[in-house]
Protein backbone atom coordinates (compact mmCIF):
# COMPACT_ATOMS: atom_id res chain seq x y z
CA UNK A 1 0.00 0.00 0.00
CA UNK A 2 1.66 3.21 -0.61
CA UNK A 3 1.96 5.90 1.83
CA UNK A 4 1.85 9.56 1.01
CA UNK A 5 4.79 10.52 2.27
CA UNK A 6 4.59 14.44 3.89
CA UNK A 7 6.93 15.77 2.05
CA UNK A 8 5.46 15.70 -1.76
CA UNK A 9 1.97 16.80 0.71
CA UNK A 10 3.80 19.79 1.45
CA UNK A 11 4.72 20.74 -1.95
CA UNK A 12 1.52 20.11 -3.35
CA UNK A 13 0.37 22.60 -0.76
CA UNK A 14 3.27 24.91 -1.69
CA UNK A 15 1.80 24.69 -5.16
CA UNK A 16 -1.45 25.32 -4.78
CA UNK A 17 -0.65 28.37 -2.35
CA UNK A 18 1.59 29.99 -4.81
CA UNK A 19 -0.32 29.07 -7.71
CA UNK A 20 -3.74 30.64 -5.91
CA UNK A 21 -1.76 33.75 -5.30
CA UNK A 22 -0.57 34.27 -8.50
CA UNK A 23 -4.25 33.98 -9.74
CA UNK A 24 -5.68 36.19 -7.14
CA UNK A 25 -3.25 39.20 -8.39
CA UNK A 26 -3.97 38.47 -12.05
CA UNK A 27 -7.78 39.23 -11.38
CA UNK A 28 -6.80 42.23 -9.19
CA UNK A 29 -4.37 43.63 -11.44
CA UNK A 30 -6.99 43.34 -14.38
CA UNK A 31 -8.79 46.77 -15.71
CA UNK A 32 -11.84 47.53 -14.90
CA UNK A 33 -12.46 50.44 -17.25
CA UNK A 34 -11.26 51.41 -20.70
CA UNK A 35 -9.07 54.26 -19.52
CA UNK A 36 -7.46 51.82 -17.52
CA UNK A 37 -6.94 49.06 -20.32
CA UNK A 38 -5.21 52.27 -22.77
CA UNK A 39 -2.99 52.59 -19.66
CA UNK A 40 -1.84 48.94 -18.95
CA UNK A 41 -1.44 48.57 -23.06
CA UNK A 42 0.59 51.90 -22.92
CA UNK A 43 2.67 50.06 -20.30
CA UNK A 44 3.23 47.18 -21.28
CA UNK A 45 6.15 45.05 -23.44
CA UNK A 46 6.25 46.82 -26.67
CA UNK A 47 3.81 49.28 -25.69
CA UNK A 48 5.31 52.18 -26.69
CA UNK A 49 5.76 50.47 -30.32
CA UNK A 50 2.19 49.81 -30.25
CA UNK A 51 0.81 53.17 -29.17
CA UNK A 52 3.10 54.97 -31.85
CA UNK A 53 1.62 52.98 -34.31
CA UNK A 54 -1.93 53.93 -32.90
CA UNK A 55 -1.24 57.29 -32.39
CA UNK A 56 0.42 57.47 -36.37
CA UNK A 57 -3.20 55.48 -37.13
CA UNK A 58 -5.11 58.10 -35.44
CA UNK A 59 -3.54 61.20 -36.64
CA UNK A 60 -4.00 59.65 -40.29
CA UNK A 61 -8.20 59.54 -39.89
CA UNK A 62 -7.97 62.76 -38.12
CA UNK A 63 -6.23 64.56 -41.18
CA UNK A 64 -8.30 62.46 -43.84
CA UNK A 65 -11.52 63.66 -41.58
CA UNK A 66 -9.90 67.02 -42.03
CA UNK A 67 -9.32 66.97 -45.49
CA UNK A 68 -12.92 65.57 -45.86
CA UNK A 69 -14.24 67.80 -43.72
CA UNK A 70 -12.35 70.96 -45.73
CA UNK A 71 -13.86 69.30 -49.15
CA UNK A 72 -17.35 69.08 -47.72
CA UNK A 73 -17.94 72.34 -46.37
CA UNK A 74 -18.55 73.95 -49.83
CA UNK A 75 -20.22 70.62 -51.10
CA UNK A 76 -24.60 70.31 -50.56
CA UNK A 77 -25.93 69.66 -47.35
CA UNK A 78 -26.71 66.20 -47.82
CA UNK A 79 -22.50 65.44 -48.19
CA UNK A 80 -22.47 67.32 -45.07
CA UNK A 81 -25.22 64.55 -43.72
CA UNK A 82 -22.90 61.72 -45.27
CA UNK A 83 -19.70 63.12 -43.24
CA UNK A 84 -21.08 63.51 -39.76
CA UNK A 85 -22.69 59.45 -40.08
CA UNK A 86 -19.19 58.93 -41.32
CA UNK A 87 -17.47 60.54 -38.23
CA UNK A 88 -20.56 58.80 -35.74
CA UNK A 89 -19.87 55.55 -37.04
CA UNK A 90 -16.11 56.16 -36.72
CA UNK A 91 -16.63 57.30 -33.35
CA UNK A 92 -18.76 53.86 -32.68
CA UNK A 93 -16.25 51.65 -34.43
CA UNK A 94 -13.60 53.20 -31.80
CA UNK A 95 -15.50 52.62 -29.22
CA UNK A 96 -16.08 49.09 -29.73
CA UNK A 97 -12.38 48.52 -30.44
CA UNK A 98 -12.13 49.90 -26.72
CA UNK A 99 -14.15 47.68 -25.29
CA UNK A 100 -12.78 44.45 -27.21
CA UNK A 101 -9.37 45.63 -25.96
CA UNK A 102 -10.80 45.83 -22.26
CA UNK A 103 -12.76 42.56 -22.61
CA UNK A 104 -9.21 40.85 -23.97
CA UNK A 105 -7.15 42.31 -20.94
CA UNK A 106 -10.24 41.08 -18.42
CA UNK A 107 -10.22 37.66 -20.05
CA UNK A 108 -6.30 37.27 -19.14
CA UNK A 109 -6.78 35.87 -15.81
CA UNK A 110 -9.45 33.93 -16.74
CA UNK A 111 -8.03 32.90 -19.45
CA UNK A 112 -4.85 31.34 -17.41
CA UNK A 113 -7.08 29.55 -15.04
CA UNK A 114 -9.39 27.83 -17.89
CA UNK A 115 -6.14 26.64 -19.87
CA UNK A 116 -4.34 25.36 -16.96
CA UNK A 117 -7.80 23.54 -15.72
CA UNK A 118 -8.37 22.21 -18.93
CA UNK A 119 -5.07 21.11 -19.29
CA UNK A 120 -4.86 18.75 -16.04
CA UNK A 121 -8.54 17.32 -16.71
CA UNK A 122 -7.47 16.56 -20.08
CA UNK A 123 -4.14 14.60 -18.55
CA UNK A 124 -6.86 12.37 -16.19
CA UNK A 125 -9.12 12.04 -19.51
CA UNK A 126 -6.40 11.01 -21.64
CA UNK A 127 -5.22 8.30 -18.95
CA UNK A 128 -9.14 7.07 -18.54
CA UNK A 129 -9.26 6.68 -22.41
CA UNK A 130 -5.84 4.55 -22.46
CA UNK A 131 -6.70 2.59 -19.39
CA UNK A 132 -10.32 1.49 -21.50
CA UNK A 133 -8.16 0.73 -23.72
CA UNK A 134 -6.09 -1.66 -21.78
CA UNK A 135 -9.00 -3.32 -20.75
CA UNK A 136 -11.07 -4.09 -23.81
CA UNK A 137 -7.54 -4.87 -25.97
CA UNK A 138 -7.40 -7.72 -22.82
CA UNK A 139 -3.47 -5.93 -22.81
CA UNK A 140 -0.77 -8.53 -21.12
CA UNK A 141 1.56 -6.27 -20.32
CA UNK A 142 0.07 -3.22 -18.49
CA UNK A 143 -1.71 -4.65 -15.74
CA UNK A 144 0.80 -3.91 -13.03
CA UNK A 145 0.34 -0.28 -13.81
CA UNK A 146 -3.52 -0.47 -13.75
CA UNK A 147 -3.76 1.10 -10.16
CA UNK A 148 -1.18 3.67 -11.18
CA UNK A 149 -3.61 4.56 -14.43
CA UNK A 150 -6.56 4.89 -11.92
CA UNK A 151 -4.80 6.68 -9.46
CA UNK A 152 -4.60 9.53 -12.29
CA UNK A 153 -8.15 9.39 -13.19
CA UNK A 154 -9.29 10.01 -9.71
CA UNK A 155 -8.41 13.66 -10.66
CA UNK A 156 -11.14 13.25 -13.38
CA UNK A 157 -14.29 14.33 -11.34
CA UNK A 158 -12.87 17.75 -9.51
CA UNK A 159 -10.52 18.39 -12.24
CA UNK A 160 -14.31 18.13 -14.50
CA UNK A 161 -16.07 20.57 -11.67
CA UNK A 162 -13.85 23.23 -11.78
CA UNK A 163 -13.45 23.20 -15.93
CA UNK A 164 -17.54 23.15 -15.44
CA UNK A 165 -17.96 25.74 -13.17
CA UNK A 166 -15.72 27.85 -15.21
CA UNK A 167 -17.84 27.38 -18.25
CA UNK A 168 -20.96 28.29 -16.05
CA UNK A 169 -19.21 31.34 -14.90
CA UNK A 170 -18.86 32.00 -18.72
CA UNK A 171 -22.39 31.60 -19.21
CA UNK A 172 -23.46 34.04 -16.34
CA UNK A 173 -20.97 36.62 -18.15
CA UNK A 174 -18.15 36.65 -15.32
CA UNK A 175 -16.27 36.60 -18.54
CA UNK A 176 -15.75 37.35 -22.50
CA UNK A 177 -13.98 33.82 -23.19
CA UNK A 178 -16.81 32.57 -25.25
CA UNK A 179 -18.15 35.20 -27.13
CA UNK A 180 -21.32 33.64 -28.55
CA UNK A 181 -22.79 33.84 -24.75
CA UNK A 182 -22.84 37.69 -25.47
CA UNK A 183 -26.50 38.28 -26.68
CA UNK A 184 -25.55 41.45 -28.08
CA UNK A 185 -22.79 39.76 -30.12
CA UNK A 186 -25.43 37.18 -31.51
CA UNK A 187 -27.58 39.61 -32.57
CA UNK A 188 -24.93 41.33 -34.95
CA UNK A 189 -23.32 38.53 -36.22
CA UNK A 190 -25.43 36.31 -38.85
CA UNK A 191 -22.70 33.63 -38.71
CA UNK A 192 -23.25 33.08 -34.91
CA UNK A 193 -26.46 33.72 -34.62
CA UNK A 194 -26.68 30.36 -37.02
CA UNK A 195 -25.29 28.48 -34.57
CA UNK A 196 -27.53 29.04 -31.65
CA UNK A 197 -29.59 25.64 -31.59
CA UNK A 198 -26.33 24.29 -30.82
CA UNK A 199 -24.26 26.96 -28.98
CA UNK A 200 -26.50 28.23 -26.09
CA UNK A 201 -25.78 28.32 -22.84
CA UNK A 202 -28.15 25.66 -21.21
CA UNK A 203 -27.63 22.94 -23.80
CA UNK A 204 -23.93 23.84 -23.80
CA UNK A 205 -23.66 23.33 -19.66
CA UNK A 206 -26.31 20.67 -20.39
CA UNK A 207 -23.58 18.26 -22.54
CA UNK A 208 -20.89 19.33 -20.67
CA UNK A 209 -22.28 17.72 -16.97
CA UNK A 210 -23.55 14.65 -19.39
CA UNK A 211 -20.04 13.84 -20.69
CA UNK A 212 -18.92 14.45 -17.36
CA UNK A 213 -20.76 11.65 -15.58
CA UNK A 214 -20.65 9.23 -18.30
CA UNK A 215 -16.63 9.43 -18.02
CA UNK A 216 -16.57 9.49 -14.23
CA UNK A 217 -19.33 6.61 -14.00
CA UNK A 218 -16.93 4.47 -16.18
CA UNK A 219 -14.33 5.19 -13.61
CA UNK A 220 -16.17 4.59 -11.20
CA UNK A 221 -17.62 1.28 -12.00
CA UNK A 222 -14.50 -0.08 -13.66
CA UNK A 223 -12.87 0.91 -10.42
CA UNK A 224 -15.34 -1.10 -8.67
CA UNK A 225 -14.80 -4.38 -10.80
CA UNK A 226 -11.39 -3.74 -10.30
CA UNK A 227 -10.68 -3.62 -6.61
CA UNK A 228 -13.79 -6.42 -6.43
CA UNK A 229 -11.66 -8.98 -8.79
CA UNK A 230 -8.82 -8.55 -6.30
CA UNK A 231 -10.95 -10.89 -3.70
CA UNK A 232 -12.69 -12.54 -6.14
CA UNK A 233 -12.37 -16.61 -6.68
CA UNK A 234 -13.63 -16.09 -10.86
CA UNK A 235 -13.05 -13.41 -13.49
CA UNK A 236 -16.72 -12.45 -13.62
CA UNK A 237 -15.87 -8.87 -12.43
CA UNK A 238 -12.65 -9.02 -15.04
CA UNK A 239 -15.13 -9.54 -17.73
CA UNK A 240 -17.40 -6.95 -16.56
CA UNK A 241 -14.73 -4.56 -16.94
CA UNK A 242 -13.86 -5.56 -19.96
CA UNK A 243 -17.70 -5.19 -21.45
CA UNK A 244 -18.09 -2.13 -20.26
CA UNK A 245 -14.80 -0.51 -21.17
CA UNK A 246 -15.68 -1.92 -24.92
CA UNK A 247 -19.02 0.29 -24.50
CA UNK A 248 -17.26 2.95 -23.29
CA UNK A 249 -14.47 3.64 -25.94
CA UNK A 250 -17.42 4.11 -27.99
CA UNK A 251 -19.15 6.81 -26.20
CA UNK A 252 -15.36 8.61 -25.45
CA UNK A 253 -14.61 8.97 -28.84
CA UNK A 254 -17.97 10.34 -29.60
CA UNK A 255 -18.13 12.95 -26.78
CA UNK A 256 -14.49 13.78 -26.51
CA UNK A 257 -15.07 15.31 -30.01
CA UNK A 258 -18.00 17.02 -29.05
CA UNK A 259 -16.70 17.79 -26.00
CA UNK A 260 -13.47 19.60 -27.65
CA UNK A 261 -15.45 21.65 -30.00
CA UNK A 262 -17.69 23.08 -27.16
CA UNK A 263 -14.96 23.66 -24.30
CA UNK A 264 -12.36 24.74 -27.31
CA UNK A 265 -13.15 25.61 -30.36
CA UNK A 266 -16.32 27.40 -30.08
CA UNK A 267 -13.89 30.16 -27.74
CA UNK A 268 -13.47 30.82 -31.79
CA UNK A 269 -17.10 30.25 -33.01
CA UNK A 270 -16.29 31.57 -37.00
CA UNK A 271 -13.72 28.70 -36.99
CA UNK A 272 -13.80 25.19 -37.32
CA UNK A 273 -11.43 22.32 -38.52
CA UNK A 274 -12.99 18.86 -38.51
CA UNK A 275 -10.17 17.41 -37.02
CA UNK A 276 -9.90 19.10 -34.30
CA UNK A 277 -11.55 16.40 -31.73
CA UNK A 278 -9.05 14.04 -33.14
CA UNK A 279 -6.09 16.73 -32.70
CA UNK A 280 -7.12 17.18 -28.84
CA UNK A 281 -7.20 13.40 -28.08
CA UNK A 282 -3.79 13.12 -29.67
CA UNK A 283 -2.82 15.46 -27.15
CA UNK A 284 -4.71 14.46 -24.07
CA UNK A 285 -3.69 11.02 -24.79
CA UNK A 286 0.31 11.61 -24.98
CA UNK A 287 -0.18 13.63 -22.19
CA UNK A 288 -1.91 10.86 -20.45
CA UNK A 289 0.66 7.92 -21.12
CA UNK A 290 3.43 10.74 -20.30
CA UNK A 291 2.39 10.88 -16.79
CA UNK A 292 1.49 7.67 -16.09
CA UNK A 293 5.44 7.20 -16.94
CA UNK A 294 6.34 9.78 -14.88
CA UNK A 295 4.26 8.53 -12.19
CA UNK A 296 5.47 5.19 -12.49
CA UNK A 297 8.96 5.74 -12.36
CA UNK A 298 8.48 8.50 -9.21
CA UNK A 299 6.55 5.36 -7.48
CA UNK A 300 9.62 2.76 -8.42
CA UNK A 301 12.29 5.40 -6.84
CA UNK A 302 10.43 5.25 -4.07
CA UNK A 303 10.73 1.39 -3.35
CA UNK A 304 7.24 0.70 -4.84
CA UNK A 305 6.11 -0.80 -8.07
CA UNK A 306 8.76 -3.55 -7.66
CA UNK A 307 6.62 -5.69 -10.32
CA UNK A 308 7.64 -3.06 -12.67
CA UNK A 309 10.76 -3.79 -14.59
CA UNK A 310 12.59 -1.96 -18.14
CA UNK A 311 10.20 -3.67 -20.32
CA UNK A 312 7.29 -1.92 -18.69
CA UNK A 313 8.64 1.72 -18.55
CA UNK A 314 10.30 1.01 -22.30
CA UNK A 315 6.93 0.20 -24.06
CA UNK A 316 5.14 3.28 -22.03
CA UNK A 317 8.05 5.00 -23.88
CA UNK A 318 7.17 3.90 -27.07
CA UNK A 319 3.89 4.68 -26.68
CA UNK A 320 4.96 8.49 -25.70
CA UNK A 321 7.13 8.37 -29.10
CA UNK A 322 4.48 7.02 -31.08
CA UNK A 323 1.47 8.95 -30.29
CA UNK A 324 3.95 11.92 -30.62
CA UNK A 325 4.44 11.39 -34.30
CA UNK A 326 0.64 10.62 -33.99
CA UNK A 327 -0.19 14.36 -32.89
CA UNK A 328 2.45 15.75 -35.69
CA UNK A 329 0.30 14.07 -38.44
CA UNK A 330 -2.82 15.66 -36.99
CA UNK A 331 -1.36 18.94 -36.34
CA UNK A 332 0.07 19.01 -40.27
CA UNK A 333 -2.71 17.83 -41.86
CA UNK A 334 -4.63 20.36 -40.27
CA UNK A 335 -2.18 22.90 -40.48
CA UNK A 336 -1.52 22.36 -44.18
CA UNK A 337 -4.82 21.88 -45.80
CA UNK A 338 -5.77 25.14 -44.72
CA UNK A 339 -2.92 26.79 -45.38
CA UNK A 340 -2.68 25.19 -48.91
CA UNK A 341 -5.94 26.07 -49.43
CA UNK A 342 -5.81 30.02 -47.83
CA UNK A 343 -9.81 30.42 -47.75
CA UNK A 344 -9.59 33.59 -45.61
CA UNK A 345 -12.16 32.43 -43.00
CA UNK A 346 -10.38 29.24 -42.06
CA UNK A 347 -6.38 30.76 -42.69
CA UNK A 348 -7.13 33.38 -40.11
CA UNK A 349 -6.51 30.84 -37.09
CA UNK A 350 -3.28 30.10 -38.47
CA UNK A 351 -2.46 33.86 -39.21
CA UNK A 352 -3.22 34.60 -36.00
CA UNK A 353 -0.94 32.57 -34.02
CA UNK A 354 1.66 32.74 -36.28
CA UNK A 355 1.84 36.50 -36.19
CA UNK A 356 0.93 37.27 -32.09
CA UNK A 357 2.02 33.87 -30.76
CA UNK A 358 4.98 33.08 -33.27
CA UNK A 359 7.74 31.48 -30.37
CA UNK A 360 5.06 29.86 -28.66
CA UNK A 361 2.87 28.07 -31.62
CA UNK A 362 6.60 27.09 -33.18
CA UNK A 363 8.23 26.75 -29.89
CA UNK A 364 5.22 23.91 -28.97
CA UNK A 365 5.93 21.94 -32.12
CA UNK A 366 9.48 21.51 -31.55
CA UNK A 367 8.81 20.42 -27.80
CA UNK A 368 5.81 17.99 -29.07
CA UNK A 369 7.84 16.80 -32.30
CA UNK A 370 11.19 17.13 -32.55
CA UNK A 371 12.51 16.55 -29.14
CA UNK A 372 10.60 13.32 -28.46
CA UNK A 373 11.50 12.39 -31.97
CA UNK A 374 15.60 12.92 -31.06
CA UNK A 375 15.44 11.21 -27.40
CA UNK A 376 12.84 8.64 -28.24
CA UNK A 377 13.50 7.42 -31.33
CA UNK A 378 16.61 5.10 -29.25
CA UNK A 379 15.23 1.65 -28.21
CA UNK A 380 17.84 2.19 -25.45
CA UNK A 381 16.87 5.33 -24.40
CA UNK A 382 13.21 4.59 -23.65
CA UNK A 383 15.01 2.14 -20.92
CA UNK A 384 16.50 4.61 -19.16
CA UNK A 385 14.61 6.40 -16.72
CA UNK A 386 16.56 10.04 -16.85
CA UNK A 387 15.53 10.10 -20.60
CA UNK A 388 11.99 9.07 -19.70
CA UNK A 389 11.76 11.57 -17.53
CA UNK A 390 13.72 14.37 -19.37
CA UNK A 391 11.41 13.74 -23.17
CA UNK A 392 8.24 13.44 -20.15
CA UNK A 393 8.53 16.98 -19.09
CA UNK A 394 9.41 18.06 -21.85
CA UNK A 395 6.19 16.52 -23.43
CA UNK A 396 4.06 18.03 -20.71
CA UNK A 397 5.21 21.45 -21.11
CA UNK A 398 4.91 21.48 -24.60
CA UNK A 399 1.37 19.94 -24.61
CA UNK A 400 0.15 22.77 -21.87
CA UNK A 401 2.01 24.91 -24.62
CA UNK A 402 -0.67 23.10 -27.34
CA UNK A 403 -3.85 23.84 -25.05
CA UNK A 404 -2.55 27.67 -24.31
CA UNK A 405 -1.95 28.46 -28.40
CA UNK A 406 -5.41 26.78 -28.69
CA UNK A 407 -7.42 29.14 -25.89
CA UNK A 408 -5.40 32.27 -25.61
CA UNK A 409 -5.57 33.71 -29.16
CA UNK A 410 -9.25 33.94 -29.08
CA UNK A 411 -9.45 35.00 -26.04
CA UNK A 412 -6.72 37.96 -25.97
CA UNK A 413 -5.95 38.16 -28.77
CA UNK A 414 -2.49 39.91 -28.90
CA UNK A 415 -2.27 40.76 -25.78
CA UNK A 416 -1.17 37.70 -24.12
CA UNK A 417 2.08 37.06 -21.68
CA UNK A 418 3.12 33.94 -19.76
CA UNK A 419 3.69 36.03 -16.53
CA UNK A 420 2.05 35.40 -12.94
CA UNK A 421 -1.53 34.20 -13.79
CA UNK A 422 -0.42 32.44 -16.37
CA UNK A 423 2.44 30.44 -13.75
CA UNK A 424 0.02 31.17 -11.11
CA UNK A 425 -2.48 29.07 -12.92
CA UNK A 426 -0.24 26.10 -13.94
CA UNK A 427 1.28 25.61 -10.39
CA UNK A 428 -2.27 25.72 -8.64
CA UNK A 429 -3.90 23.23 -10.84
CA UNK A 430 -0.20 21.19 -10.61
CA UNK A 431 -0.76 20.90 -7.09
CA UNK A 432 -4.16 19.90 -7.07
CA UNK A 433 -3.45 17.23 -9.38
CA UNK A 434 -0.46 16.34 -7.03
CA UNK A 435 -2.51 15.96 -4.24
CA UNK A 436 -5.58 14.12 -5.46
CA UNK A 437 -3.67 11.72 -7.46
CA UNK A 438 -1.63 10.61 -4.48
CA UNK A 439 -4.21 10.63 -2.16
CA UNK A 440 -5.91 8.34 -4.45
CA UNK A 441 -2.93 5.99 -4.83
CA UNK A 442 -3.22 5.28 -1.31
CA UNK A 443 -6.52 3.89 -1.39
CA UNK A 444 -6.03 0.51 -2.92
CA UNK A 445 -2.80 -1.92 -2.82
CA UNK A 446 -0.40 -1.17 -6.00
CA UNK A 447 -1.14 -4.85 -7.87
CA UNK A 448 -4.04 -5.63 -9.07
CA UNK A 449 -3.35 -8.79 -7.67
CA UNK A 450 -6.85 -10.47 -8.53
CA UNK A 451 -6.21 -9.64 -12.59
CA UNK A 452 -6.30 -13.09 -14.66
CA UNK A 453 -3.48 -11.36 -16.69
CA UNK A 454 -1.22 -10.18 -14.02
CA UNK A 455 1.13 -13.24 -13.87
CA UNK A 456 2.02 -12.61 -17.68
CA UNK A 457 2.20 -8.87 -17.02
CA UNK A 458 5.12 -9.71 -13.94
CA UNK A 459 6.97 -11.64 -16.47
CA UNK A 460 6.92 -9.04 -19.04
CA UNK A 461 10.60 -9.16 -20.95
CA UNK A 462 12.00 -8.29 -24.10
Amino acid sequence: MYTFSNKLRNLAFALMAVGFAGLVYGFLAAPKTVDEAKAMVATEHHGDEHGATADEHASTTAHATDEHAEEAHGTEEAHGEEAHASEAHGEEHDVSHDEHLLHQLQNKPWAALYVAAFFFFMIALGVLAFYAIQRAAQAGWSPVLYRVMEGITGYLLPGGIIVIVILALSGMHFNHLFIWMDPEVVAHDKLIAGKTAFLNVPFFLARAVFFLAGWTLYRFYSRKFSLAQDESNDISNHIKNFRISAGFLVFYIVTESIMSWDWIMSIDPHWFSTLFGWYVFASMFVSGITVIALVTIYLKSKGYLDFVNDSHIHDLGKFMFGVSIFWTYLWFSQFMLIWYSNIPEEVTYFITRIEDYNITFFGMVAMNFLFPLLVLMNSDYKRTNYFIIMAGIVIVLGHYLDVFNMIMPSAVGDQWFIGIPEVGGFLFFLGLFLFVVFTELTKAPLLAKGDPYMGESERFHY
